[in-house]
């Protein structure tokens, strides 16, 4: 069962969907390496895009069931990645000290630190919240 202030949200699914031709939503529940070829194909020029539409509802139980819950909501830490991310606000978030001042200082540690989390994100989180 999915506690919901800690899962994936579906709404949120689809809205980043709407930015799916860049993969953000496969990002979101946990498929980096789709995600990433959605980002340098346009969504596998469009059509991966739309049958996503349809597949968003999967994604969002597969990403609940995989995914620890716990303290840590997976939702608040995505929308801070994706808007604050240069400024490493969604490791603040996660209690991420250290490297939430390194990426505050030196913009996400040049971009690279900020593709690292659009890969690992999910599983930071997991980690985090397996702990207690």
């Amino acid at each position: 069962m999915t506690d919901s202030n800690s899962g994936h949200k579906m709404p949120i699914g689809y809205i980043y969907w709407l930015f799916g031709f860049m993969g953000a939503h496969r990002f979101y529940y946990g498929k980096p390496v789709t995600g990433t070829i959605w980002f340098f194909t346009l969504g596998l020029l469009g059509i991966g895009w739309i049958v996503d539409l349809f597949l968003i509802p999967s994604m969002d139980r597969e990403a609940d069931l995989k995914f620890t819950q716990g303290t840590i909501d997976y939702t608040l830490a995505w929308i801070f990645l994706t808007f604050f991310g240069v400024l490493g606000i969604h490791r603040f978030y996660m209690k991420k000290w250290v490297t939430a001042i390194i990426w505050f200082f030196t913009g996400g540690l040049f971009l690279i630190g900020v593709l690292y989390d659009y890969w690992t994100l999910n599983d930071q989180i997991a980690e985090i919240n397996s702990r207690g």
